[in-house]
């Protein structure tokens, strides 16, 4: 497809061991041969205070830069409390700041995400596409990559099992790369 296309995932949860870290990299390994993909850091972002955004904080002024240079981003986000993590949103607000500096202004986005829960991350998601959404992202609406059971859908090595959250997530990076061409024209 196209190499120039820079694609960043954000991954919504802190855990180290975290099955939407999973997910990300299973993303990431059907974008290989389409684009560069990489997934960005948001553990150290402080929680987002006006009082100290002139001058940014280095770690945010540098996840901004990372975004700017995105053609497109992949989020992964668990369900916490039928909602997105706080973590999630901290970094969301950042990423938006200052006012009028929006780094996600634009942007092609495509959300995906995974529980050990029977309902996939379904509200999170509706959830995250509201703010995206509100920010003027262009949300890849279908198909929803829902991973329920997630401690069941990835091996020891952590490699995605599941041959349906496989081409639901195939489809779902294939939807994003052609939308994300589409709005380079």
């Amino acid at each position: 497809m196209n190499q120039s296309l820079k694609v960043i995932g954000i991954c919504g949860s802190l855990r180290q061991h975290s099955y939407n870290k999973l997910l990300l990299q299973a993303a990431g390994k059907l974008l290989a041969d389409q684009v560069q993909f990489s997934i960005a850091d948001i553990s150290g972002i402080p929680l987002f205070n006006q009082d100290n955004e002139d001058p940014l904080p280095e770690v945010v002024a540098n996840l901004k830069s990372a975004i700017e240079s995105a053609d497109a981003l992949v989020i992964s986000t668990p369900e916490y409390n039928f909602s997105i993590p706080g973590v999630l949103k901290n970094a969301i607000d950042w990423l938006t700041r200052p006012a009028g500096q929006n780094s996600l202004n634009g942007k092609p986005v495509a959300t995906i995400g995974a529980t050990i829960g029977g309902f996939g991350t379904v509200e999170a998601q509706l959830h995250l596409r509201q703010v995206l959404s509100v920010l003027n992202m262009y949300v890849v609406n279908q198909p929803m990559v829902l991973v329920a059971q997630a401690h069941t859908k990835f091996d020891d090595e952590g490699n995605l099992t599941d041959q349906m959250a496989q081409d639901l997530l195939k489809q779902l990076m294939t939807n994003l790369v052609n939308w994300t061409q589409q709005l380079k024209k």
